[in-house]
């Protein structure tokens, strides 16, 4: 029998056609100007899934306020959308409709998506500059797409702020953990090239959504 603890956590996997069809991509991400720009590489969308089919929603800024992000909160952060190629193909509808799934979220749900490719070379970085955190949403999805010449970025999960995380994953080649964002708190470790002088990095893909409130 699940307890409500596990209930909130779901570990599942994209196929491995997805991850081919997705890890290309990540070459071309720009840096940006924001605190961590220089080694979180990102781009941004917002879409939802109609008729069977992935829709970009308009673009808009990316905003969390300061009680929950104390690192770049209040922080009015512009990113570029995801490639129109990248958004369509079936890599991206698959693992969207996963997350689908997994929250029995409706269709029209707006799903934000973040590509971020987590860089190093010489020194080791942080994988989550936040720390231990809540991301604002009621779910959220971290995929693990590729790691190259990197040790640390393990992913944990805690039921609280002040806990042991309970669960500690290397998450790689489209391993997915789903978790309720409003339950469960998550971080990741530093990434440290393994070859100095050698570029390192981790790509992943995180998934955000707050339900739809529909009117009585």
């Amino acid at each position: 029998m699940n307890t409500p603890l596990m209930c909130s956590l779901q570990l599942t996997q994209l196929s491995d056609h997805a991850v081919n069809e997705l890890a290309p991509s990540f070459k071309y991400l720009p840096h940006t100007s924001h605190a961590d720009g220089e080694y979180r590489l990102r781009r941004y969308s917002i879409i939802r899934i109609h008729n069977g089919k992935i829709e970009p929603l308009p673009s808009t800024d990316f905003v969390q306020s300061n009680d929950i992000n104390h690192f770049q909160g209040n922080v009015v952060r512009h990113f570029e959308a995801l490639d129109d190629e990248l958004i369509h193909c079936g890599g991206m509808l698959e693992m969207c409709k996963l997350f689908q799934r997994a929250n029995t979220l409706p269709d029209d749900q707006p799903i934000e998506i973040h590509q971020m490719r987590i860089a190093t070379l010489d020194s080791e970085v942080p994988a989550s500059p936040e720390g231990i955190h809540q991301d604002g949403f009621e779910h959220i999805a971290v995929i693990g797409i590729d790691r190259h010449n990197i040790k640390g970025g393990e992913f944990l999960v805690y039921k609280d702020k002040t806990a042991s995380p309970f669960l500690c994953t290397t998450l790689q080649h489209g391993e997915m953990a789903i978790l309720a964002d409003d339950i469960l708190w998550h971080n990741a470790h530093p990434i440290k090239a393994i070859k100095k002088h050698q570029q390192g990095y981790w790509d992943v893909f995180v998934l955000t959504t707050k339900e739809i409130q529909h009117g009585v």
